[in-house]
């Protein structure tokens, strides 16, 4: 007998719980791709686009997921044999890195490993002294996803300002966007990338990348057509806009998604999200008193609002997650990046969850510690509930 038999619940950290009203609007006939309505909900995406990006510039939208969003940045604004510099604070920007590599550019990472954010200093003395102006750009994760850090952008850009550089400051939301505030204008962020399957709520496949006019005036010696973002920002008929077919029933999916978020207010998704964070956060101080698990991220100021990653002590992760999802039907995340592997577990709190799905991820959490016979804490549900109830 398995308590797993019924609706299971996917608190990973992305792809994320899909509402109702987005796989509806999916679920219809392939529309015409030549004229009439799709063109108008096409067009009615980039104003909205632009708006959870809290920015007045430029989007384009590619098929494919977030790696695709980061070749695409890349091929745009930066010539094999350029250099760049990769700040890590996990897999996700080390993994943006490597793309660089394997496209002839030359990367320079700074890794601050895997449970401590960005250090602004060191940035900074890396930026003056790099006199000749060799750096091309800064790759930087908003919210690693696989560490779950939160680092900070704008402090990024005061840096590079503070220092006189003129390198690109490129981000990646892909984990962050319509969870944890980003404000790309007001942070003066020149590229940045994200992707549909984390806050945006929409099955994968689509990913964006939004960029300024100082990013769209440095123009590599060749982008080949398919990556080029200008036709797709700008173009002159509807089929440029992907450079072929539309990925037509994620558009409409992506439609029902944005509508959501606007009905509820871009403010008050983000709130929701820090408060189902902390609710999190409250029961894992309460388990992490007496035994293995530790948040990942010591300093909340430093924690994502969209996931939590746990240190839990080999084998405890993996076993308390296969323990949450063939007994209860809870998927938990793996310890993407993290070695050894099974000693790490993430929470995905992203996107479309409330309080009760929050509170019925963390009562399983506890069944299976108590299963497990895995030490813990007490009174981690009272907590929870307290900010719960506290709102």
């Amino acid at each position: 007998m398995s308590l797993a038999n019924g609706r299971s619940y996917l608190a990973i950290p992305g792809p994320s719980v899909i509402p109702d009203a987005v796989l509806q609007a999916m679920h219809r006939a392939s529309p015409n791709i030549y004229e009439g309505a799709l063109h108008d909900l096409t067009d009615s995406l980039i104003p909205d686009l632009k708006a959870v990006a809290m920015t007045d510039q430029k989007v384009a939208i590619y098929i494919g997921n977030g790696h695709a969003a980061w070749e695409a940045a890349l091929a745009n604004t930066v010539t094999a044999g350029d250099t760049v510099l990769a700040l890590a604070t996990g897999r996700f920007c080390i993994g943006w890195g490597e793309m660089a590599t394997d496209m002839g550019i030359t990367v320079q990472t700074i890794d601050y490993g895997d449970s401590t954010p960005i250090d602004l200093g060191q940035v900074e003395e890396a930026l003056r002294a790099d006199s000749s102006g060799k750096i091309k750009a800064i790759l930087a994760v908003h919210v690693d996803t696989s560490t779950s850090v939160k680092n900070d952008i704008a402090g990024l850009r005061r840096v590079l300002d503070a220092a006189g550089h003129d390198a690109l400051l490129m981000a990646d939301c892909i984990a962050s966007l319509g969870c944890d505030p980003f404000e790309m204008d007001a942070w003066g962020v020149d590229v940045m990338v994200s992707a549909c399957q984390k806050g945006l709520m929409t099955p994968a496949g689509i990913s964006f990348v939004w960029y300024n006019a100082k990013a769209d005036a440095v123009r590599p010696a060749r982008v080949s057509r398919y990556w080029d973002w200008r036709a797709r920002t700008d173009p002159d008929q509807y089929f440029q806009y992907f450079n072929g077919t539309a990925p037509t029933h994620h558009l409409y999916g992506l439609r029902a998604a944005l509508d959501m978020i606007k009905a509820e207010g871009l403010e008050a998704v983000f709130t929701r999200h820090e408060t189902l964070a902390r609710t999190v956060w409250a029961a894992l101080d309460c388990w992490s008193a007496d035994g293995p698990l530790a948040q990942n991220i010591a300093d909340p100021a430093n924690r994502s609002h969209a996931v939590t990653s746990v240190v839990a002590g080999s084998p405890n992760g993996d076993a308390l997650r296969h323990w949450c999802e063939y007994e209860a039907g809870l998927t938990l995340g793996i310890g993407l990046g993290r070695s050894p592997a099974d000693a790490y577990f993430r929470i995905g709190h992203m996107g479309h969850v409330n309080a009760h799905m929050i509170m019925g991820v963390l009562g399983t959490m506890q069944a299976g510690l108590i299963a497990l016979d895995i030490p813990h804490g007490t009174g981690a549900l009272d907590a929870a509930a307290r900010v719960i109830a506290a709102g």
